[in-house]
């Protein structure tokens, strides 16, 4: 009850200030992770979580289930094929170079570590989180192709990063356990496969039943909000009911969500989207009761080492070659490539792989997975404001004066 008293009331504080919090460096994440740390058995132990908590495991996968049917919703497949070039390339070649990128230098640095332990860790840093600096992707002063670029690929690469994640996971558990390979083979097969078709059926389907049902008069707009939550977690659950993953499947189900009234997916996507947010705000919360305590005891050079590099040269030289030929500057390219927080999505991430393995002999990962985001839910919180300010400037002073 003390944790839910605690992120009540940090809720509510930091609701009556979040305008004003919104023109400063501070940000809610910083907030809530600073005050879980405080209240948790690092600082004052007033509030005690553990881990491998049911309570915890439970909101880390409703949170994900909702996250990634929401993002994936707000995205557009025929404007992505026309209009987002940058964030197809971001997508399509700077993901993938920052996940082989991660996993290098990665073994560089942990050479003892099993490299499918490496892998996962690798992964689960590569998806992005637009919100830690929600300064940029909220600013008038950057241009609006940038900040929409930023926020589709934030919107899009945890999905699409979640199947090899779920492959990794896959493989560890047939590494640790007696049964037959092959089990484990089909097993991550069907997880692949199975999600992606179930979560697209019941988009599409739920999201015509729903057109219809608006179109007759049949269901108001309140309920036409709470559909965002109902289609998210019927794409989990159809999808593991059939042998699926759940989590690919409610990515797959937001992406081709079957409204065409723009009214009613924009219900759909408010409602999910504030849900979303005060569900990932309580993770903050237990990310620093929980995780940070747990984790700060493994931390070493190496871990700070890889953080650091995770943060810049395994993010921004992937955007940059990715965006090699765009036609933008350095200064864009820089920009882009600095805001690639690591977040929400890396956090629920990584308790879902606990869910699967455990805690024990994982140490390792824990350390730097939580460090990353960590150090990435300051230093982006804190530049996001004075960067954007610095680059939209620089974008002003560098537009093409009119013919």
């Amino acid at each position: 009850m003390d944790i839910v008293i605690c992120a009540a009331l940090l809720v509510l504080a930091f609701g009556l200030v979040s305008a004003r919090a919104g023109r400063s460096p501070i940000t809610a994440p910083m907030v809530f992770v600073t005050a879980g740390v405080l209240v948790g058995p690092g600082v004052l132990d007033i509030v005690e979580v553990s881990i491998n908590s049911e309570v915890v495991q439970l909101l880390a996968e409703i949170t994900l289930v909702l996250i990634l049917f929401v993002d994936a919703s707000t995205i557009s497949l025929k404007a992505l094929r026309s209009e987002y070039t940058i964030p197809a390339r971001l997508l399509g070649i700077g993901l993938p170079l920052t996940m082989a990128l991660g996993l290098l230098a990665a073994w560089l640095l942990f050479p003892d570590v099993n490299p499918w332990l490496l892998a996962v860790m690798a992964f689960i840093l590569s998806p992005t989180d637009a919100a830690l600096g929600q300064a940029v992707i909220t600013s008038k002063q950057i241009p609006v192709p940038v900040r929409d670029s930023i926020t589709v690929e934030s919107g899009l690469n945890d999905g699409i990063a979640l199947p090899p994640i779920m492959a990794c996971i896959a493989a560890l558990g047939a590494a640790g356990s007696h049964s037959d390979p092959s089990y484990w083979v089909s097993y991550a097969a069907k997880q692949i496969a199975f999600g992606p078709v179930a979560g697209a059926a019941v988009g599409a389907v739920g999201g015509i039943l729903i057109d219809r049902a608006v179109r007759k008069g049949w269901m108001e707009p309140v309920f036409q909000r709470l559909a965002s939550l109902a289609l998210a977690l019927l794409c989990y659950a159809v999808a593991e009911r059939l042998g699926g993953n759940g989590f690919i499947a409610a990515f797959f189900g937001g992406l081709l969500l079957g409204t065409r009234t723009e009214a009613v997916r924009e219900r759909i996507q408010e409602f999910g989207e504030a849900e979303g947010q005060q569900l990932s705000l309580f993770v903050f919360l237990l990310f620093g009761i929980v995780l940070v305590p747990e984790a700060a005891k493994y931390w070493d050079a190496a871990a700070f080492g890889y953080a650091i590099l995770s943060l810049t040269v395994i993010r921004m030289l992937p955007v940059a070659l990715s965006l090699c030929g765009a036609r933008l500057g350095a200064s864009t390219v820089a920009f882009i490539g600095w805001f690639g927080p690591r977040g929400i999505a890396s956090v629920l991430y990584l308790l879902i792989f606990f869910s699967h393995l455990g805690t024990k002999g994982h140490e390792r990962i824990l350390a730097v997975i939580v460090l990353t985001v960590l150090l990435s839910i300051f230093l982006h919180g804190l530049s996001a404001v004075p960067l954007s300010t610095l680059y939209g400037r620089h974008a002003v002073e560098n537009k093409p004066a009119p013919a």
